[in-house]
């Protein structure tokens, strides 16, 4: 059964009695389900971690005042030349594993909180489809995750400049842009991440779907985003690594370059809905099937 009916619904003009019952939107739910984040301590958790490691790196950086970053990455060599290079290098430290962490924290307990505290049929008699309710969550994860990185991004941002000043930074193909271009690569090349992270938000909102617990869905789901890139890293198996989520986690390089190099960011968006869309019909399909009769 697709939805289920409800207590008191919305009564509208119209229909055999003079009354009908206005079913609420999906924009609806999806602002129940954001109250429901706001209001929970895991959502602030994921968060704190975005916002305090981008101060942790600032301060260590300011304490030691090491001008001497050396290595192939241009970024890292100019950390105290231009603010902008902080976010960029947070980017990079925090894509691989700690952005995946956090989406995963929301992601994997979105649907698994509310079979744990026996809540679903309260939510499916609200008039709402079961469609509906499985799409407001899963755009809610999706959100948490948005922000958690442009969050971090904002921060990084705000602390480098404030130490190392708003100007001109070098981009991996050795060209020199101004501060405001520079900002603007910067918040785009965080936009492109979203497309694998979202992906794993996608793959956290089914295993939360169907595992019924938050902990087994978050734990999963990392460990999924872990299990590739070892795969990744298998001897003889090179010819699968550019169609590993994975691989997709340094799409973002491809901004920072001039020209810029679409072709990273262009394979990464068919690949990531080869993940991502069968991941959320799958979940569809399951909560579609949920018996929720039992609470």
């Amino acid at each position: 059964m697709s939805s289920v009916a409800a207590s008191p619904a919305v009564p509208a003009p119209g229909g055999a009695g003079g009354l009908s019952f206005k079913r609420p939107s999906t924009l609806t739910a999806y602002r129940w389900e954001l109250r429901k984040l706001i209001s929970q301590k895991r959502t602030y958790m994921g968060l704190g971690l975005a916002v305090i490691l981008p101060i942790v790196f600032v301060v260590f950086q300011n304490v030691h005042q090491r001008h001497d970053h050396g290595g192939n990455n241009p970024f890292a060599r100019q950390i105290t030349q231009s603010g902008l290079a902080t976010p960029v290098l947070m980017l990079l430290f925090l894509s691989v594993f700690m952005l995946p962490l956090i989406a995963a924290l929301v992601a994997g307990d979105i649907v698994a909180a509310e079979d744990g505290n026996g809540t679903l049929k309260t939510i499916l008699t609200r008039s709402v489809d079961r469609g509906q309710v499985f799409a407001a969550k899963a755009l809610a994860a999706v959100t948490y995750a948005t922000i958690a990185v442009f969050l971090s991004a904002a921060v990084a941002t705000v602390g480098g400049v404030a130490s190392w000043g708003f100007n001109q930074i070098t981009t991996y193909s050795g060209t020199v842009v101004s501060a405001p271009e520079g900002l603007l690569l910067v918040f785009a090349a965080n936009a492109c991440y979203l497309i694998p992270l979202l992906t794993v938000a996608s793959i956290g909102v089914l295993l939360s779907t169907v595992t019924r617990n938050s902990a087994a869905a978050v734990v999963g789901t990392v460990g999924i985003v872990i299990l590739l890139f070892i795969v990744g890293q298998i001897p003889g198996l090179e010819g699968i690594k550019p169609y590993l989520l994975t691989e997709q986690f340094e799409n973002w390089h491809g901004l920072l370059r001039t020209p810029t190099d679409w072709a990273p960011i262009w394979h990464s968006l068919w690949l990531c809905a080869l993940y991502a869309v069968p991941a959320l019909f799958a979940g569809y399909l399951v909560f579609l099937r949920r018996d929720v009769a039992g609470g």
